[in-house]
């Protein structure tokens, strides 16, 4: 099965396009899980059971990981295979180098953590992305307009009076399809997200920044067009308490999130 196929199967089981992002954060976990590995796996461990029911896929931003060196990457190995097989995993890696080193990067991604999708830098062009894109039952998110106020430095400066990451839409979408190819597009810009669906209508976008970030979910929502998406929430679900019953409101928030997107 292609992840699209699956990603399609997990939104209509769970009825839901909701994904938590598993960013977890020493400083941010309640005190008996500040331990690296274990205390930190079990704080997934936790999310991952309390919210299953709940959403489409599970983004883990590598950095959030990477930071604790072997045993970060021992706690991303771990994290990846406590995830049920018939949600979808999204390696939030944003990997961007030559095409030799990024065959390296695919390997990794694809075959030892055995990720379902990744987010990518498409700033190298075309034969960067096509290590990845020759996993063709993988998806690769490339980054188009992201949510934080620097993404104006670049992504949209003009070029023939169409901004760049209107370039990235239109020149990539000979690079992939909508089985393999789909962009990551932030929650704070919804007028874009909308001119962007019409772009592309059919293939899935990754939007992150609802919640802590400040993305308004009518906003987003409308701006989709019922569009196929999946809207990432990570801090404002995995802490939503401190306390004891730290799962039970992270569910709580996914409930919450998973009925508002619909």
């Amino acid at each position: 099965m292609d992840t699209f196929e699956k990603l399609k199967k997990a939104q209509a089981k769970n009825s839901s396009i909701l994904c938590v992002g598993l960013d977890v954060d020493i400083n941010k976990v309640p005190q008996q899980f500040k331990s690296v590995p274990d205390g930190l796996l079990e704080f997934n461990k936790s999310i991952i059971h309390s919210t299953k029911d709940f959403v489409c896929a599970y983004k883990l931003n590598f950095a959030f990981y990477e930071q604790y060196g072997v045993d970060g990457y021992d706690l991303l190995k771990k994290t990846f295979e406590l995830i049920p097989d018939n949600i979808v995993t999204i390696a939030d890696a944003k990997r961007c180098d030559i095409g030799n080193t990024m065959t390296g990067y695919a390997k990794s991604i694809f075959d030892y953590f055995n990720a379902d999708s990744v987010t990518i830098n498409p700033y190298l062009g075309k034969d960067s992305l096509d290590p990845f894109f020759s996993y063709k039952k993988k998806m690769v998110f490339l980054l188009t307009l992201t949510s934080n106020p620097g993404s104006a430095n670049f992504q949209r400066i003009e070029s023939n009076g169409v901004p760049l990451y209107k370039h990235i839409v239109k020149q990539s979408l000979g690079w992939g399809d909508k089985n393999n190819l789909a962009f990551v597009v932030g929650a704070t810009q919804p007028e874009e997200i909308d001119q962007l669906r019409s772009m592309a209508p059919n293939n899935f976008f990754l939007i992150p920044g609802v919640g802590t970030q400040g993305g308004s979910v009518e906003a987003v929502v409308k701006a989709n067009a019922n569009g196929p998406a999946v809207i990432n929430v990570s801090r404002a679900v995995i802490y939503a308490s401190k306390e004891k019953d730290f799962a039970d409101k992270a569910r709580e928030k996914a409930i919450k999130y998973k009925l508002s997107f619909m």
